[in-house]
C-alpha cells in the first residue's frame, strides 16, 4: 500500500508560511514569488479539504486545523534540516568540524585560527560552540575540546597543557585607593568567580590565608565573562592560565600575585578513538599541541613579569 503524502512543495510552502506567519517572508526564504506560495497553500488546502490560514487585513493567522498540522510537521522539517547538515559536514571534502566551549573558542582558538588556515589551506574548519562537553562529540563533529581529567570512554583524548588558575585583575587596581601590594590586601577587594566559589576557596586554602570575602562577588557561567569583568575593574578573578594569557600579553590584565592554583583538570583534544589517525584530525591536533607547547615556554615568564605590575 502506497503512502498518502501531500504535495511536498506545497507542504514546504506551508511550513515556511506557518513558521513566519507571512507569505511574503516565506517566498523570500524559498526564493519564489508570493503568488507561488499562495498557490501552493491553496493546493494544499484543496488536497487536505481544510482551511489552514485566515487572511485578515494583511494579517496572516493559522486556523485551529492549521495550528495542529504545523505542530505535527515542524519537527519533521527540523529533522530533515539537521540530517542534511550532518551529511554535508561529514561528506564535505577537507572539512573539519570542531566543537568546544565558547570561552576557549573566543579566548584561544579563534584568534589563532588563521595560523592553522595558513598551514593547511585545504582543510575548511567549522567552529561549533557548546556549553557542555558531554554529548557534543556527535556524528557531525570531528574534533572536540573537552575540559576535564582526560577520561572519556571510547574517545581519544590528548592533553593540551598543564592547567593552573592565576589571580588576575585590571592594572588600575594595583595603584587604586586600595592597592594590591600583598596577599592580605585581597580582603578589601571583590572576588570574581568562574562557575562557582570553589576555586577561590581552594586558592585561599593553598595560600594559608583566611578566606574572608570568598562568599561574596559575582559568579559567571563562562570563563570569558569573568575575565571581561576583571578587565573592567570589577574585582579580582582566578583565570584559567590558557585563557588569561592573551589578556596578560595585551596588558589588559595583570597578575598581582605569583601564587597559582594547580588543577587536576585541563583542556584536551578529543576525537573518536577509531578516527584519531585521520589526516585532517591529526593535522589539527598536532598543530594545537605544537602551538600550546611553544606558548607554554613563554607563559611562566609572562605571568611573573606581570606580578606586582613589574
Amino acid at each position: 500500500m502506497s503512502r498518502r503524502l501531500p504535495p511536498l512543495n506545497a507542504l514546504r510552502a506551508f511550513e515556511a508560511a506557518a513558521r513566519l506567519l507571512s507569505f511574503t517572508r516565506a517566498a523570500e526564504e524559498l526564493f519564489v514569488t508570493q503568488a507561488a506560495v499562495s498557490h501552493q497553500i491553496k493546493a494544499l488546502e484543496a488536497y487536505l479539504g481544510v482551511k489552514l490560514f485566515y487572511r485578515r487585513n494583511r494579517c496572516l493567522l493559522l486556523t485551529e486545523a492549521g495550528q495542529r498540522y504545523f505542530l505535527d510537521i515542524k519537527d519533521i522539517f527540523t529533522g530533515i534540516h539537521d540530517a542534511t547538515e550532518r551529511l554535508l559536514a561529514v561528506s564535505a571534502k577537507g572539512s573539519l568540524t570542531v566543537c568546544l566551549q565558547p570561552s576557549f573558542a573566543i579566548q584561544w582558538l579563534v584568534p589563532r585560527l588563521a595560523l592553522f588556515n595558513a598551514e593547511h589551506p585545504d582543510i575548511d574548519v567549522r567552529i561549533k560552540a557548546v556549553d557542555l562537553n558531554e554529548g557534543s562529540l556527535v556524528d557531525d563533529v570531528d574534533v572536540a575540546i573537552y575540559y576535564g581529567q582526560g577520561h572519556w570512554p571510547g574517545l581519544s583524548a590528548v592533553q593540551l597543557h598543564n592547567e593552573y588558575l592565576i589571580p588576575v585583575c585590571a592594572p588600575s587596581l594595583l595603584q587604586g585607593t586600595k592597592p594590591l601590594t600583598k596577599l592580605s590586601d585581597l580582603a578589601a577587594h571583590t572576588l570574581l568567580h568562574d562557575g562557582s566559589r570553589a576555586d577561590w576557596q581552594a586558592w585561599y586554602k593553598q595560600t594559608g590565608l583566611v578566606a574572608a570575602n570568598v562568599h561574596q562577588g559575582s559568579i559567571f557561567s563562562h570563563s570569558s565573562m569573568v575575565l571581561q569583568a576583571a578587565i573592567h575593574g570589577q574585582g579580582v578573578a582566578l583565570g584559567h592560565s590558557v585563557l588569561a594569557e592573551p589578556e596578560l600579553a595585551a596588558g589588559r590584565l595583570v597578575c598581582p600575585f605569583e601564587q597559582v592554583l594547580l588543577s587536576n583538570k585541563a583542556y584536551y583534544v578529543v576525537c573518536q578513538a577509531s578516527e584519531a589517525g585521520l589526516t585532517k584530525i591529526a593535522a589539527f591536533r598536532d598543530w594545537m599541541l605544537a602551538l600550546v607547547e611553544k606558548e607554554q615556554q613563554t607563559k611562566a615568564g609572562l605571568i611573573s613579569e606581570s606580578a606586582l605590575g613589574s
